[in-house]
Order: structure tokens, then sequence, then C-alpha cells
């Protein structure tokens, strides 16, 4: 039952998009590594149906699950769960898995990078100096404000809000005041409290939580309301946990001043989107998250997990860990059907 490549006689590794080449070398001689375009491969639903284990970076469509006999693991090259059918998954006995914590630095850099370029305009200036100005930019900056003394507000305090904690705190000398779901604990340095606390203390808000039904749609008119005039927000969670018009709403009235985005309910920015027209909005391609140590680091990490779903073991990042028996069981039949 369980599907091997063949001409090598080895399970089927197949990523969505390609990773760190050295990353795969443990898989040499164990399973056979395909990618989605290859020759035979170019279609996503009959790859996954074809394959033992898929390393995901892209979405994988609900229907390719419907048929996969084969399949023993979703592993994403990343954190965020909205590219794998994760219910689906579960119902079948497919290990779903993450890479936490890979790439925390680097969104924590971009976030660092994305405050200061929308509190000091730096996006702007770049701009407008190409266009001629001068004068005007050097008389504008003498309104511009320091962030150190400032409060972050954090939604979400998993690694990554974590991270920007820290460098925001003893980098920048920031208060940091956070809002979880998870029920985590805090840190020293951070104050836990209800998400309206946060967002009326935040000087600049930061969304670092993952998309789920609780969180589509999180802030909206009424939770942008309740921030401070003049407070600026970051979003590298997802375009979907923000309401994208009531955003640009408020940034258009002047009540927020500045919105740094990485993620947006459509991908890529449709080109009559408002944000595009907004000098206070700071425009990213979903690249937080994207170093070339990120990169490696997820790509280890996906790859050792990858291993151990080939030796029948339970990965450390198990996102569905309610369903450990139903994917034991599930492993068990593959490898005996084989």
């Amino acid at each position: 039952m369980q599907d091997m490549d063949t001409t090598s006689g080895l399970p089927i590794v197949l990523l969505t998009d390609p990773i760190d080449a050295d990353a795969l070398v443990p898989l040499e001689g164990v399973a056979s590594i395909v990618q989605l375009g290859d020759p035979g491969w170019e279609d996503i639903v009959p790859a996954v149906r074809r394959a033992t284990i898929v390393v995901v970076r892209r979405q994988i469509p609900a229907e390719a699950l419907a048929d996969a006999q084969h399949l023993r693991a979703l592993i994403r090259n990343g954190v965020g769960l909205d590219f794998i059918p994760v219910d689906a998954a579960c119902g079948m006995g497919v290990a779903v898995v993450n890479t936490p914590g890979a790439n925390a630095r680097a969104v924590a850099e971009a976030v660092m990078g994305m405050i200061l370029a929308g509190a000091r305009r730096l996006s702007v200036k770049d701009r407008r100096i190409r266009e001629g100005q001068w004068a005007e930019l050097r008389e504008a900056a003498f309104g511009e404000q320091e962030i150190r003394g400032k409060t972050l507000g954090l939604v979400g305090f998993g690694a990554i809000a974590r991270e920007v904690a820290r460098i925001a705190h003893f980098g920048f000398d920031m208060s940091v005041i956070a809002a979880s779901r998870s029920g985590k604990d805090g840190l020293p340095h951070v104050e836990l409290a209800a998400l309206p606390t946060v967002l009326s203390l935040a000087d600049i808000l930061v969304l670092a939580c993952p998309l789920t039904d609780e969180t589509r749609g999180m802030i909206g008119p009424h939770e942008l309301a309740q921030m401070k005039v003049g407070a600026g927000i970051v979003n590298i969670a997802r375009g979907a946990v923000i309401d994208e018009i009531a955003l640009a709403a408020a940034l258009s009235s002047g009540h927020l001043s500045f919105a740094s985005l990485d993620v947006f309910c459509e991908q890529p920015l449709p080109a009559d989107h408002p944000f595009r027209e907004l000098d206070t909005c700071v425009l990213t391609p979903h690249t937080a998250g994207i170093t070339a140590q990120a990169m490696a680091q997820m790509s280890v990490m996906a790859v050792e997990e990858a291993c151990r779903v080939l030796n029948g073991e339970r990965p450390r990042n198990l996102v569905n860990r309610d369903s450990w028996r139903t994917i034991k069981d599930r492993w068990r039949i593959l490898h005996d059907c084989r």
C-alpha cells in the first residue's frame, strides 16, 4: 500500500518548494526526494497522493488528501499551519508537523526594522528624496519620536513574539506588554494582559499570533478604535487577522500613524489595494521570516522530522498530538502493507 519510487524502491519525500540542499543529505539512501514541478510531479494533487511525506511550503488542497493512501506526514517547513488541511489530516491519521522557532530571530529582526521604517518614515524619505525633496523631509523630522521608552504591545506570545520582546526591551529600552491565548507564562521583562489592555496601552502593536478561527478578523474597527491616537501597528502574523479596510481607514484618518505589513489577505497584494496609496504603509512581500540562516535551520528541522517519521518515531514537533494513536495505527498498516 505504501508508495515507493519504482526505480529505487524507497519511500517518497515530496518537496512542494526548494529547501536548503545541504539539509537533505540525511535522506540520501533512505528516501527518494522529488520536488513539485519535476517531470511527472507537476500537479500538486496527484503528487501528494503518491508521497510518503510532504515538506510543505505552499497550500495543500484538501482534496489532495482524499486518496492519499501512502501519506504519513505533512511537515511544514515553517510555523504557520494555514497551508495544511489539519482537520482532514487528523481524521486520516496523518501527522502534522512544523518547525517552531527556526525563523524566530529572522522575523524578530524584520519586526524591529519594520517598526523603525514606520516610526521614522524611512521608506517615505527614500521615495521623496528620489523625487527631489530634501529640506521638507528634514523639517518634518523634528516631529519624529524615538521608540526608546515606548510601550510595545504583542498579540501572541510564541517564539517569535518572545524574541521581539527581548530585542525591544534590552536593545531599545521599550516596555513590553503581551496578550496570549495559550496561557504561556510571561517573562520578567514582559507583562501579560488581556487584549483590550494591550490595545489601549501600546504605542506600537505587533501581531504575532497564528491564524485560527478565533484570531481571524480579531483586529477590526472596534479594536483599532481602542488604540492610542498616533500608535503604529506591525503585522507579521497573517493578513486575515486584521480587517484591512478598517486599518486603511484608521491610517487615512490619522488615528494610526503607520502600519508596517508583511502579510495580506490576498497575496500578492492586488494592484488596486488601498494600502498601495498610503505613505503611512510600509509593505513587504511576506519575507520577514526568510533569510539564508532561517531557511537552513527550518530545512534541517524538517528533514530531522522526516527521518523520525520514516523510522516510525514520534515527531518532536507533532502538532496534532491528540491524534497520535490514530497516526501510529495508520503507520503500522502502511508498514505491514509494503
